[in-house]
């Protein structure tokens, strides 16, 4: 509907009752055309203009100061008109852009799921959480016929969509690698050589990956460049460090990685992580590791899954509710 269409006679009734008796009846159906005029997407300067005609039909005579305030007033709502109407456009496509994230953020939390398995003698804890809508972490655990335990922690350099593409690619490529196939060294190879070929550049993964084996009570792992894990002495009540030097997938086809084993003593902890919990921010500082260990060791004693839900809350709360980057941690007890 144009301005033209307008009933100009009813509005120029309206604003004259209004301007000679101040009646509020006049301002209710001011509102309601106002109300009309917004179902008939008519723009605010269409408005204005319907109000000049009104009022020089009403005053001929308007001084030139106040007529030309008019103009002015017009010519300000024109760009305004138009500057609204473009703010209207962005937030039409962010609410669809905002929907379709939704939508694969959901696509991407049943593609990546997987289950905690009940493997003899292992407590077993893990949490995982976005910042945002996609989750740039990744873990999964890994079972076989023999009982052993392999446990993928990835973390893409980056967020988004494209971290999330890249997370569901390391998750099917895992899935085609042949049940034989189970040494931490030979699936970082292995998923190396594909992220170099599929990946860009500019995007790097860092990945761990361990294999519980229940009958020796032994855990292999090797690492490429992810965060350095955690080893805990229940004994000692001690936390070591995991050292496992490697580079990020996608840098080298032909890196070769290395592999470790250990023991694991009953009662001790392995606490995988990403640099969403060693990394988590207080204002302007990092916290520092020391006291991320702490926080660890407070709740270590705790039933796993109990222990690493617990670790989240207390750093969540620490952040104001707020993560400012995706948070992983799993913790697999060794049982008493």
């Amino acid at each position: 509907m144009k301005s033209t269409e307008l009933d100009l006679d009813n509005y120029r009734q309206l604003l004259k009752e209004y301007l000679l008796t101040n009646n509020e009846t006049a301002l209710y159906h001011a509102e309601q055309f106002s109300r009309l005029s917004v179902q008939h997407n008519v723009s605010p300067e269409e408005i204005i203009h319907i109000h000049i005609e009104a009022l020089k039909d009403l005053y001929p005579d308007l001084p030139r100061e106040i007529s030309d305030s008019l103009n002015f007033l017009l010519e300000a709502m024109i760009s305004y008109g138009l500057a609204l109407q473009e703010n209207q456009f962005l937030r039409e496509k962010q609410s669809e852009l905002e929907s379709e994230i939704s939508v694969a953020a959901s696509m991407q939390k049943t593609l990546l799921s997987t289950v905690k398995p009940d493997v003899q003698g292992l407590d077993i804890g893990a949490i995982s959480v976005p910042a945002n809508h996609m989750n740039g972490d990744y873990y999964h655990f890994v079972t076989n016929k023999e009982n052993k335990l392999g446990i993928a922690l990835a973390d893409v350099i980056g967020k988004g969509i494209p971290a999330a593409l890249a997370m569901s690619m390391i998750k099917y490529s895992m899935d085609s690698l042949p049940e034989s196939q189970q040494d931490p060294r030979a699936i970082l190879e292995s998923l190396n050589r594909v992220v170099e070929r599929n990946v860009d550049p500019s995007m790097f993964i860092t990945m761990f990956y361990g294999l519980y084996n229940p009958e020796d009570e032994t855990f292999s792992y090797a690492s490429a460049g992810h965060e350095p894990c955690f080893y805990y002495h229940a004994d000692k009540k001690e936390f070591e460090e995991i050292q496992a030097p490697g580079l990020v997938l996608g840098v080298k086809e032909d890196t070769v990685y290395q592999q470790f084993v250990r023991k694991v003593d009953k009662g001790d902890c392995l606490i995988l992580l990403t640099d969403g919990v060693t990394e988590c921010r207080v204002g302007d500082r990092f916290i520092e590791r020391d006291e991320m260990i702490q926080v660890i060791k407070g709740y270590i004693d705790l039933p796993a899954q109990e222990a690493v839900e617990q670790v989240f809350h207390y750093f969540e709360k620490l952040q104001d509710f707020h993560l400012r980057d995706d948070f992983t941690l799993i913790i697999l007890k060794k049982e008493v």
